[in-house]
């Protein structure tokens, strides 16, 4: 109990749990509530509840119980198959591009793994794997600088090449 009371390993909740516990070996006279308190619990009833629960089942009664609420529509597994994926470069998964966008990331995870995944799933995942987007650069401003046939090979402009001032005229 006092190592699982000192771990830096365990999960936190169980540790503070479990320093409820090690509080009462340490004093047999101190109630529940205050040893609750000392452990970081905001509530008196919060001691009394899982010194009833190691009371009833252990150790084992410090661990978290099943909890109301959806379950996850996806395994682990299929978390970590997107998280190696985006970290590999798409060039050298055969890929003819060389970064990942949203888009593509999505679609070359179906076709590899037969799951769809949504935006929102992508984006907490990465993040949640410490990954995350970078600004694709562009240096379509600078393209004249760099191909002397840009302006015909690119057609008519959308916008006017000379501006006028704002306002009259």
């Amino acid at each position: 109990m006092r190592r699982l009371a000192k771990s830096r390993t365990e999960p936190a909740r169980r540790v503070q749990r479990a320093k409820i516990i090690e509080a009462m070996l340490d004093d047999p006279r101190l109630p529940a509530s205050t040893a609750g308190q000392r452990a970081g619990y905001h509530t008196e009833s919060a001691g009394w509840v899982w010194v009833k629960r190691f009371n009833a089942q252990g150790l084992a009664g410090l661990e978290d119980e099943a909890r109301s609420g959806r379950k996850p529509t996806h395994d682990e597994a299929v978390r970590s198959a997107l998280i190696s994926l985006a970290t590999h470069t798409p060039e050298s998964l055969g890929y003819p591009f060389k970064l990942w966008t949203l888009a593509r990331l999505q679609t070359a995870f179906q076709d590899r793994q037969g799951v769809h995944l949504s935006d929102s799933t992508i984006w907490t995942w990465l993040d949640q794997g410490g990954l995350e987007w970078k600004r694709q650069q562009s240096w379509f401003h600078e393209a004249q600088k760099h191909d002397p046939q840009f302006v015909e090979k690119r057609g008519p402009s959308s916008r006017p090449t000379s501006r006028r001032p704002h306002g009259r005229g």
